[in-house]
Formats: structure tokens, C-alpha cells, sequence
């Protein structure tokens, strides 16, 4: 039995038990107290520009349409299931209606869930009536508020507001905004990758601030890429591939210096003042509409930002420096859907958009230069992890040397603060008393 005292034994100071990653019953425990309780990330406002536009996804294992109303151009977050006889309403992943109509029985309803006919009425003693009945209306999610354009959801009747929950992840979220000339960004198409990881989807949030693989799950991509470079000689332009890949056969003492920081709420950032964007160019034409648009200081403040892979946990990586976030969906204990959206800077040259969707391509991509060294290591890790020869994941690496600053956490780069500071928000969204 999962008691607050069972759970609680399987996280220590420097390690978790393996049965965090493996077992169908924390799963299931971890969609109601983390992904049924947080504020969950639902999708960006340019996703739904229009009025009818929607998007379907999913908060944990619950189906929900994110929609701009008909009538009001407010973005609703509703449950994709019809009032009658619970049917999956919206099948496809995005689209525009004016309204939503089941398949099975034609009960239809309006953008805000409102029910708006039910075909055949006679058989029922009071058609109309049913209408104002909430059990018969599409379930609108709790709470939703948004934050900069980014709508996030959240299962629980009560709870901490968005930006007080968000913290100091802001930051991240306005510096990808300001980076627009204009403080707008806008997602480019649909997703750029979405695809089936077969692991926990811990596995991944831990790799988005993992600084000690690079040099070996990436380390003969790195090399190859820097192999390649020194071929074309000093005089030679290089190309646009090996800036996004050179810091992938990066060294421990780069990663290192870009530091960790963990904050409230099991949330993190690599990076601040360095990251593996910061030896990017940037255009001179778009340093100019920087300028004129902000002027030279607030300019250099914002482009001197160099956080690396904000996690909002548990929903939401942040990449302000190229302009991309992913989007972590946990399907089972041991599958995860991992989703890609690249946005462009309204008002910037298609130059940076250019180096995001390279970006997206080499790294991100199910079949990319980068993204399947992770992948194997999940796998690995999840197959491993079955085995009961050895019940602990250890998280040792600097720990006692976490410096504490305020409301949050830093340490090196190569640290292992970021994991025991999700684990601890992790135990207190797990057991029913605590706070996480």
C-alpha cells in the first residue's frame, strides 16, 4: 500500500528507489497528485489564433481541448469527452469548428462546452432543461489562466495561482518573449517533433538538466562535428550545423562554469550567464531592431540571458535562446509522448528563425544527430531499472556543495542538485500532508 510513510522511504537525501520509475501504481499516483494538482502547461495562445481554432492534448492521462470561443475569444480548456455517453469528441491533434459534435449519438456543443442540441429530444422528459444541467455539458478544466501567452491548466479546484507557481521560471518565458523586437512570439506551423519515448517521463525531465552526458552519450557526435570543422581550414566559413552541434563535444569544466540552479516546486535552469547558446551570432540587422526597440541597455539585458532548458515542472521545457519549449505527456509508467514547438520573434529576421528549425531538426528529432543517444539511454535506463539486484538511483555528485541563495538552490554545472530538488518536490506532491 502506497502510505505517505511507504512513499516517503523512497526518496533519500542522494538517491530514489527504482520503483519511482517502474511501478504502474506510483504512475498512477503520480497523474493524481502531480499532474491532477499543478499547474500543467495546455499549449501557447498563437496556437489557437482564431476564433474555433483548437489544439487537443492532454493534462496527465485526461483528453482536453484547448479552443478560442466563437462568441468570446476566450481560450477554454475542456475535457475532450462528450456529456452523453463520454465519447472522445475532438480526434484530431488541431483544427478549426464552430462547435463540437459527437460521432456516435450527434449531441453537439458550442466552443465553451455548453451543450446546443440533442438530436431526437422527444424521448427525453425535459430536453431543454438538460441543457442547463453541468453533468450533460462538456467539463471545462478547473483552472486556467495563462501567463505571456503560455495557457497552462490545472485539475485541482484550488491551488496556488499560475505566477505564483511559475516563480522564477518567468523570467525564462519573458526573456524568449522580449527577445522579439515586438515582445510577441507566435509557434511556427503545427509540432515540430512529437514522438513515443518507451521510459518513464522522469527520465526525461532529469536529461533536460543533465550535464554530465553530453561528453559521453554525445561525445562521437561531437567529435565527428568538430573532426569535420578542422578540415575546412581556419579561413573557411563554417557551417550554421556545427555552431548548433560544437557544444555537444563540449568538456565537464564547460558545462561546469554554466552552473545549476533548482527552484520551489521541483522547477530548474542550467546556465544564466553562459549557456550553449551564448557563443551564438546574432544578425547586425537584428541587434539594430533590438536597439531601437528597447534601447541599448534593456537590449544588452535581454540578449546577455543565457539560461539553458527552464524546467517547469513537471510539464515544461523552456529554450528561450533558441526559441523553442518542449512539452513532456506521460502516457504509462514506462511510455512518454515528448512534443516540439518552435516559435518565431515577430519582428526579427528569418535568420533566427532558420537557426531554430535547424536547430529542432539536429537535436530534437526522433532521427536527429543528438536526440537518439537520449533516447537509447532511456531505454536502457528503464529496461535496466527492472532488475532488483540493485533497488537505488543515486544522486550523490556535489552534495554538500549546494549553496543556498534565498528561495532557490545553485551548484555546478555537473551537479546532481536539480534531481534531489525534483525528487523532494516530487515526495511533496506525493504524500497527501506536505507541501511540495
Amino acid at each position: 500500500m502506497l502510505t505517505d510513510e511507504a512513499l516517503a522511504q523512497l526518496v533519500g537525501e542522494t538517491r530514489v528507489h527504482r520503483r519511482v520509475y517502474n511501478d504502474p501504481d506510483i504512475f498512477d499516483l503520480e497523474m493524481a497528485r502531480i499532474w491532477g494538482t499543478a499547474w500543467i502547461f495546455v499549449g501557447h495562445d498563437s496556437m489557437v489564433p482564431g476564433p474555433g481554432d483548437f489544439i487537443t492534448t492532454t493534462i496527465g492521462k485526461q483528453p482536453v481541448i484547448m479552443v478560442r470561443d466563437t462568441a468570446s475569444g476566450e481560450v477554454h480548456v475542456l475535457a475532450n469527452r462528450c456529456g452523453h455517453r463520454g465519447v472522445k469528441l475532438a480526434q484530431r491533434s488541431h483544427g478549426t469548428t464552430r462547435g463540437f459534435r459527437c460521432p456516435y449519438h450527434g449531441w453537439s456543443y458550442r466552443t465553451n462546452g455548453a451543450l446546443a442540441g440533442v438530436p431526437h429530444p422527444k424521448g427525453y422528459d425535459s430536453p431543454n432543461a438538460m441543457r442547463a444541467e453541468p453533468c450533460y455539458q462538456i467539463k471545462q478544466i478547473p483552472r486556467v489562466d495563462s501567463y505571456r501567452g503560455f495557457y497552462f491548466a490545472s485539475l485541482a479546484e484550488d491551488g496556488p495561482p499560475l505566477e505564483a507557481f511559475l516563480g522564477d521560471t518567468k523570467a525564462t518565458i519573458d526573456n524568449l518573449t522580449d527577445r522579439s523586437p515586438e515582445g510577441r512570439i507566435e509557434v511556427v506551423g503545427k509540432v515540430s517533433n512529437r514522438f513515443v519515448q518507451p521510459s518513464n517521463w522522469k527520465n526525461f525531465v532529469e536529461n533536460l538538466v543533465d550535464a554530465m552526458h553530453p561528453m559521453v552519450a554525445h561525445g562521437a557526435t561531437g567529435k565527428a562535428t568538430a573532426a569535420y570543422v578542422d578540415t575546412l581550414g581556419e579561413d573557411a566559413s563554417k557551417p550554421p550545423e556545427a555552431e548548433v552541434i560544437h557544444p555537444f563535444g563540449g568538456s565537464y569544466d564547460f558545462f561546469d562554469t554554466m552552473g545549476q540552479t533548482a527552484l520551489p516546486l521541483g522547477h530548474n535552469y542550467m546556465g544564466g550567464e553562459k549557456s550553449i547558446f551564448s557563443h551564438y551570432g546574432l544578425p547586425d540587422d537584428y541587434v539594430d531592431a533590438m536597439r531601437e526597440a528597447y534601447g541599448e541597455e534593456r537590449m544588452h539585458d535581454i540578449l546577455s540571458f543565457n539560461r539553458h532548458n527552464t524546467t517547469v515542472y513537471p510539464s515544461l521545457a523552456v529554450r528561450d535562446g533558441v526559441q523553442s519549449i518542449r512539452v513532456v505527456r506521460p502516457v504509462a509508467v514506462d511510455e512518454t509522448i515528448i512534443e516540439t514547438w518552435v516559435f518565431r520573434l515577430v519582428g526579427a529576421p528569418k535568420a533566427l528563425l532558420d537557426r531554430t528549425l535547424l536547430y529542432s531538426r539536429l537535436i530534437n528529432a526522433p532521427g536527429s544527430m543528438v536526440g537518439p543517444d537520449d533516447l537509447d539511454c532511456y531505454y536502457r535506463m528503464q529496461r535496466g531499472l527492472m532488475s532488483d539486484l540493485n533497488d537505488w538511483v543515486d544522486f550523490s555528485r556535489f552534495a554538500h556543495d549546494d549553496q543556498d541563495a534565498g528561495h532557490k538552490k545553485t551548484g555546478v554545472g555537473t551537479s546532481d542538485l536539480v534531481f534531489r530538488n525534483q525528487y523532494q518536490a516530487w515526495l511533496g506532491y506525493m504524500t497527501e500532508n506536505a507541501n511540495p
